[in-house]
């Protein structure tokens, strides 16, 4: 049962990520990344922080890691958390966890969070170093990935096996879109989801929420011997570290949120945002298509849309089928879509999927769609980042039952994202997870923590501009750098300014006086 359109509606972070690594699930990177290669240095274990620790947490804060080589110039090891940080002694979870050592003496470790929320910090240190971090941070840090409760090889949430996730994500509905029929299918089909991810995960799922995980990356800094938490966060990761910096302030050492959440929003006002965010990604992209040779559009940018419109509308009445049987309908399509909108570098690949489409043919439109659900071309699916999405988020927003408010934001995307509105809505699969979410919303001041940097993209889709300007403007001491642009996230993405800004800061504690703005 095809359910993207209801995904997207709750709340779509992805990442770095944005699409997770799995699917840079917010970093939205479709190229590929080249593992940097390097000699690991000789093993270094330092002493574990425990100052200030409680006696019931210190069997937890005082574990001495085991490292051993796991890739190219890599490390690995397994830390044990408390399932439950109010009640540590009833259960346990592992943290996977993989360190880069810096290349010249080390300031410290630097703890990196890919988004998400269900990104693999592992894999996206591991296997796309470069990436992660410009080449002076990895000389003086040691880089370090782990893969938040819940996520990948972490004690991780599991669900549904491939055949099933196949039919949950890709098989379409044979009610009329927006029907009562077509709503009580996806209903029974999120309710199917949840009570597998609930039978299948050992008993974690009250627990997968961003304070925990907050807390787990406190229990994370300690037992690297770091007095302080150097954090550099992308997208859903901005909410994990202004989470830390919340509850740990004191403990702060050096944080970069890139392509913040806005921590006040309410799970509605999120995707009403989003849905603005896509559209207007969606006509940047398309004015660039109609500058370059070889668009399958053409005329204006409002012609462009009309034409995309018309094309998700015929795939909704009649789905193209796929060489291994799979149909492409609208909300495939939609995903796909989606996915190729985090990064610019993406755009051409979107191009080929639509003319592809135009054409009949739906396997461009599939491994757009599958690269943003982190399956392979073979129906393996190389993550769990849709499973830990769903955990998380249904965990850390409260439900929302005010109809006239859903009516407004349903008005608002009709009116603001025209494309994307008819695919947006749909059931909120949270109605049926089995726990109740134990999240709230609000500002984030973090008083005490000393200066933290906020990245913000001023065309970014998936965490809109307006959401880091408020979160610079919540923190006591939160500092914005604005990358004037387009796609998801700053740093590092080709923007001398804004790489600068951020690794002055990183390397020398260099804190701007003001707001960078960065062309």
């Amino acid at each position: 049962m095809n359910t993207s359109s209801t995904r997207r509606a709750r709340r779509l972070l992805g990442a770095v990520a944005g699409l997770a690594v799995s699917v840079l699930t917010l970093s939205g990177c479709l190229y590929s990344m080249i593992p940097v290669a390097s000699t690991p240095r000789p093993d270094r274990t330092n002493a574990p922080d425990t100052s200030g620790v409680s006696e019931d947490l210190l069997p937890f804060y005082s574990q001495t890691l085991t490292w051993g080589a796991c890739g190219s110039g890599m490390e690995c090891t397994t830390v044990t958390a408390p399932l439950d940080w109010n009640d540590p002694g009833f259960g346990e979870m592992k943290l996977a966890v993989v360190r880069h050592s810096a290349t010249s003496t080390p300031k410290g470790s630097l703890l990196i969070n890919p988004g998400g929320p269900g990104g693999s910090g592992v894999e996206f240190v591991r296997d796309s170093l470069d990436y992660a971090v410009g080449p002076d941070l990895i000389d003086n840090y040691d880089v370090v990935g782990f893969d938040p409760r819940g996520v990948g090889e972490s004690t991780a949430v599991t669900c549904l096996g491939p055949e099933q996730m196949d039919d949950y994500l890709y098989t379409l509905s044979d009610a009329e879109r927006g029907s009562d029929e077509w709503k009580a299918q996806l209903t029974d089909a999120n309710a199917r989801f949840a009570q597998a991810c609930d039978e299948n995960s050992q008993g974690i799922l009250p627990y997968i929420t961003t304070v925990n995980s907050a807390r787990d990356m406190d229990l994370l800094r300690a037992v690297l011997g770091d007095s302080e938490l150097n954090y550099l966060g992308y997208s859903y990761g901005t909410f994990l570290g202004a989470t830390y910096a919340d509850l740990y302030p004191e403990r702060v050492g050096h944080l970069v949120l890139d392509g913040a959440l806005d921590p006040s929003v309410s799970g509605l006002e999120v995707g009403t945002t989003q849905a603005l965010g896509f559209e207007s990604a969606l006509r940047a992209y398309m004015q660039d298509c109609l500058d370059t040779k070889g668009c399958p559009f053409a005329g204006t940018v409002d012609d462009g849309m009309a034409d995309l419109a018309a094309l998700l509308a015929s795939v909704d009445r009649v789905p193209l089928q796929n060489g291994d049987g799979r149909m492409l309908g609208a909300d495939a399509l939609m995903t796909a879509i989606i996915a190729a909108l985090y990064s610019t570098d993406s755009w051409s690949y979107l191009t080929q999927a639509l003319e592809a489409t135009l054409q009949g043919d739906p396997s461009t439109a599939f491994f757009l769609a599958d690269f943003y659900n982190g399956r392979d071309d073979n129906g393996t699916y190389l993550d769990n980042s849709t499973e830990a999405f769903r955990a998380y988020n249904c965990m850390d927003y409260p439900l929302e039952n005010d109809e006239a408010a859903q009516q407004a934001a349903d008005a608002t995307i009709a009116q603001g994202a025209p494309t994307i509105a008819p695919y947006w809505s749909g059931p909120d699969p949270c109605e049926v997870w089995p726990y109740p979410a134990t999240g709230s919303r609000g500002e984030i001041h973090a008083t005490g923590s000393g200066p933290i940097l906020v990245v913000g993209t001023t065309n970014d889709p998936a965490t809109p501009y307006d959401w880091s300007v408020a979160l610079a403007e919540q923190l006591d001491e939160g500092v914005l750098i604005t990358r004037v642009g387009e796609g998801h996230t700053g740093y590092n993405k080709g923007n001398t300014c804004v790489d600068k800004a951020v690794e002055a800061y990183f390397l020398d504690d260099v804190v701007p006086d003001a707001e960078v703005r960065c062309g």
